[in-house]
């Protein structure tokens, strides 16, 4: 006998649990299925424990630097293995959160693997035994996996992706070499640089950070660069052999053959969807280039089965997933969308995504909207304002200051579309562009708010004004 609900979702990340939320408060009865931990790859496995250790690494660097500041200390040390209790404690606090707040709504939680069968009914196999749910409606949430290219040597001992480096407790990276330039890959550097680890970048493409902007990825690589990084670009990773201890054969752009040495190799080359397994034999749901086929309004080909975050989108960000789940089931409960996932400013036919894209190294880089180069290659007309932070106060204070701060606005309307910031606290200011993008300010109209002194923000002033005077210039 199958349990009757208002909504079944499977995968219990940031994608399914708030959707779970969402549709609990607007009244619906909800189950959520997940084999793992609630919480997801974020919370278990990414987001959520990266960040505790960036933060956890970026004070043992600071202490190096403490003299500067007047700070004397006679010995810095740290203890990897305390490093990961703290994540530990991080991770399993963040989940308590949201294990409460599924008490609180009445939201069902059942660990078990999940099979979709016909009929809009879930079939559930774990320690218990089988049970079914039945819903009006399945939402599909289960995320991605990290992905392991075919490249001879890859199941090493030494040779780890970022789940298993996650769970690590001993310190074993004093030679680390990271497979891939994307956010993995320069948060690990970042992370392990600053535990004063030897560590190289190998990134098959032209540069860093793949798709960002060719502005942001340079700076990004001048800077890892003088810490000490070493980065290839326009590589073919050959082999990795243990000869001697981990050695990772690579051709170079010129074509030279050269190995390098470590005493770990972390795959960081992203990540795939995850959808194994989901569906029973008497349901089948589209899928196209290793990503399950949504409409509009990110139902799959089988009506009343939905998909959101990292199993469908392009962009696998936690805020993402989120914000798609919430128009999700907003949708089903005939409920007026309290969230923009793109806009089409007035005067324009161009959609753009309000997305803040977020990388946690040291500065941070964060971005929304579309860049320069994208804003030309749609035939938009566009001027920008950049203000670099070596003149901003507080960069002064914390001896910070590179890091630049590039706003885009379409030059007719004098509108934000997009926004670049490498700089301090660049993730925590990228959320006023992205409210600005999302209603259509102009640049007058984000001029008027007064600023903070002394405070990183003030660059946003700044390259506000940087703007408007380029228009001044051209009248």
């Amino acid at each position: 006998m199958a349990l009757n609900y208002d909504l079944v979702i499977i995968g219990a990340g940031p994608g399914g649990y708030t959707a779970a939320l969402k549709a609990a408060a607007l009244g619906m009865r909800v189950v959520v299925v997940d084999k793992d931990k609630l919480g997801g790859a974020c919370i278990n496995r990414g987001c959520i424990p990266t960040k505790a250790l960036l933060y956890a690494s970026n004070i043992f660097s600071m202490m190096q630097r403490s003299d500067q500041f007047g700070v004397s200390t006679d010995f810095i040390s740290f203890d990897y293995a305390k490093m990961q209790e703290y994540k530990k404690r991080s991770v399993q606090k963040y989940r308590t959160e949201i294990e409460n707040l599924f008490r609180e709504n009445g939201i069902d939680y059942i660990k078990g693997t999940a099979a979709i069968r016909r009929e809009r009914t879930v079939e559930v196999v774990n320690e218990s035994g089988r049970e079914y749910l039945r819903a009006q409606n399945i939402i599909i949430a289960t995320g991605a996996r990290p992905l392991m290219p075919d490249i001879p040597g890859l199941r090493l001992p030494g040779v780890i992706n970022s789940d298993r480096l996650l769970a690590t407790r001993n310190w074993n990276f004093d030679r680390v070499v990271i497979l891939g330039g994307g956010v993995i890959g320069v948060e690990f550097a970042t992370i392990f640089q600053a535990l004063c680890s030897k560590v190289t970048i190998l990134e098959k493409g032209p540069h860093l950070l793949g798709p960002m902007d060719t502005e942001v990825s340079a700076a990004l690589e001048k800077q890892m660069r003088r810490k000490g990084i070493s980065i290839y670009c326009n590589i073919f990773l050959e082999e990795i052999v243990n000869e001697d201890g981990l050695n990772c054969v690579v051709r170079l752009e010129n074509g030279e053959v050269t190995r390098i040495k470590a005493s770990q190799v972390i795959v960081a080359i992203g990540r795939k969807p995850y959808f194994e397994n989901l569906c029973g034999n008497d349901v089948h749901l589209e899928e196209k280039d290793g990503r399950l086929v949504v409409n509009d309004d990110f139902m799959t080909s089988e009506p009343g089965i939905y998909a959101v975050g990292d199993v469908v989108a392009k962009t696998q960000l936690a805020h993402v997933a989120m914000a798609q789940a919430t128009y999700v089931v907003e949708k089903l409960a005939g409920k007026q969308h309290s969230i923009r996932l793109e806009a089409v400013p007035n005067g324009m036919y161009v959609s753009l995504p309000i997305v803040p894209n977020c990388i946690y190294t040291h500065p941070e880089i964060a971005t929304v909207g579309i860049t320069e180069q994208t804003a030309v290659s749609l035939g938009m007309k566009v001027r920008c304002g950049m203000y670099t932070m070596e003149g901003n106060g507080k960069s002064i204070i914390s001896r910070e200051e590179d890091g630049f701060i590039r706003l885009i606005f379409e030059a007719y309307t004098n509108t934000i579309v997009g926004a670049q910031m490498v700089c301090p606290r660049a993730t925590d200011m990228i959320g006023e562009m992205a409210t600005a993008i999302a209603n259509g300010l102009t640049a007058e109209q984000m001029s008027r708010a007064m600023r903070a002194h002394p405070t990183y923000s003030e660059g946003i002033a700044a390259a506000i004004e940087d703007a408007m005077k380029e228009e001044i210039e051209k009248l």
